[in-house]
């Protein structure tokens, strides 16, 4: 699978590096025919919005995904957080600025629906909308008192879909009855709006909650987001390995 690199509004940025705290080396950890992160570009090259590349903080991440088609780019190591490696990467992707909005997908979602993928664009036709991203109806209870599933606040939009961001926090919330959501951490930038953020300091929510898109919020920026059906499959331990290869053999013809 190849893909050409056209002027395009937007581009696909998944980071990937090999440090990781529960799963080291989780980007080239196998998944059916190839490394976990080859699934991910795949996804990505299937929603069809742009050109994608990957963020590679190391040679051989780098390396598994030119070997199967894609095209990826070597960030700084030790750059502080994903939003860096996504905006130094595009910087090296797309220097002449043509891609106006860059989506971040994370490179340990092999299973995600490419729609999903799409989905995040849709608050774009918006300008005033700086950056989007998803979040899907808890219906797990225990998921509403856990502190790592992370909720989204959202002032919903009639039955479009769509919301605007009030709130990101781990705690249960808003209180009372009610449906609460699960923040999923796939994002699109305006391109400007992304140069921003990787401009401010940590702010003080941020560092409460160890949420960085609160950063974004105190800051005043507009993050509105969209509803989806389901909570993608996030690999970070070595039983969500087993059930990522699980489903990608299911898929097969």
């Amino acid at each position: 699978m190849s893909q050409a690199r056209s002027a395009s509004p937007a581009i696909v940025v998944i980071p990937a590096r090999m440090a990781s705290t529960r799963l080291p080396g989780k980007p080239l950890a196998r998944i059916g025919d190839a490394p976990m992160i080859v699934q991910v570009w795949r996804r990505a090259v299937e929603a069809d919005i742009g050109p994608v590349v990957v963020a590679a903080a190391e040679r051989e991440v780098a390396d598994a995904v030119t070997a199967a088609g894609g095209w990826a780019v070597l960030t700084t190591p030790d750059l502080p957080s994903g939003s860096d490696r996504i905006a130094e990467a595009v910087g090296f992707a797309d220097p002449e600025g043509r891609a106006k909005l860059i989506v971040n997908v994370q490179g340990d979602l092999p299973t995600i629906d490419p729609e999903a993928i799409r989905a995040a664009l849709r608050p774009m036709a918006d300008p005033a909308v700086d950056i989007a991203t998803l979040a899907a109806e808890i219906r797990i209870e225990e998921e509403r008192t856990n502190p790592n599933v992370v909720k989204a606040v959202v002032a919903w939009q009639g039955d479009s879909g769509i919301g605007r961001a009030l709130y990101f926090t781990r705690a249960t919330a808003p209180f009372g009855p009610g449906p609460h959501y699960h923040h999923i951490g796939l994002y699109a930038y305006r391109r400007e709006a992304l140069n921003r953020f990787v401009g401010l300091a940590p702010s003080p929510l941020e560092q409460r909650e160890k949420l960085e898109q609160l950063r974004a919020l105190e800051a005043g920026m507009r993050i509105d987001v969209v509803a989806v059906d389901t909570v993608p499959l996030g690999v970070d331990t070595q039983a969500d390995l087993e059930r990522a290869r699980a489903i990608i053999e299911s898929r097969r013809p």
